[in-house]
């Protein structure tokens, strides 16, 4: 008897394993498409013309632009802090399963964070620190947000950290120059 209960368990338990949503996080850079303040979506389309539909919520920030002096908007009165369609974004996001949320939009572009290119000399990912050496031989050090640290070797490839081409997306907060995030050129 004891076998017989014993077996369907085990494999309810193995068939609930395999049924189990891994939650990842990632990044990807593209341009505002739909905002539809009715299911609190946003739709971003990215280079190769895939559209991500990301969930816009209570945590979910929008960084950089000129009519944000902080650089950092959470509390605007507008469902989407000030998106619009066609703004330039990269976005940090957590995904379960094919459902992606927004944790935090970086407007880019014109309008948004500023860029410098530069070659990276170090990354101190405990300090949250990224250096890079600019083409006129100046090194910086930027503090790095969480996503940035989180993401520091998504944009650089491993054991290329000293050598890597590399935009900086960053904002200026408190005097410091802050990265938001990077990619690899």
């Amino acid at each position: 008897m004891l076998k017989r209960v014993s077996i369907p368990a085990i494999l309810i338990a193995v068939c609930c394993s395999l049924l189990a949503i891994e939650e990842r996080h990632g990044f990807f850079e593209g341009v505002v498409q739909k905002l539809d303040e009715g299911t609190r979506t946003v739709v971003v389309k990215i280079a190769d013309g895939t559209e991500h539909t990301l969930h816009f919520v209570k945590k979910t920030t929008v960084r950089g632009g000129e009519d944000v002096a902080s650089g950092v908007t959470t509390g605007a009165k507008d469902t989407f802090h000030g998106l619009k369609e066609g703004t330039e974004v990269a976005v940090h996001y957590t995904a379960k399963g094919s459902e992606e949320t927004a944790d935090e939009f970086n407007r880019i572009g014109k309008s948004g964070m500023k860029a410098t290119e530069a070659t990276v000399t170090k990354i101190d990912r405990g300090a949250k620190t990224i250096s890079v050496k600019a083409a006129d031989g100046t090194v910086e050090t930027y503090k790095m947000t969480d996503h940035a640290a989180k993401d520091a070797g998504k944009g650089v490839a491993e054991g290329a950290e000293k050598t890597a081409k590399v935009t900086v997306y960053y904002t200026e907060e408190a005097g410091h120059k802050v990265a938001h995030f990077f990619k690899g050129n």
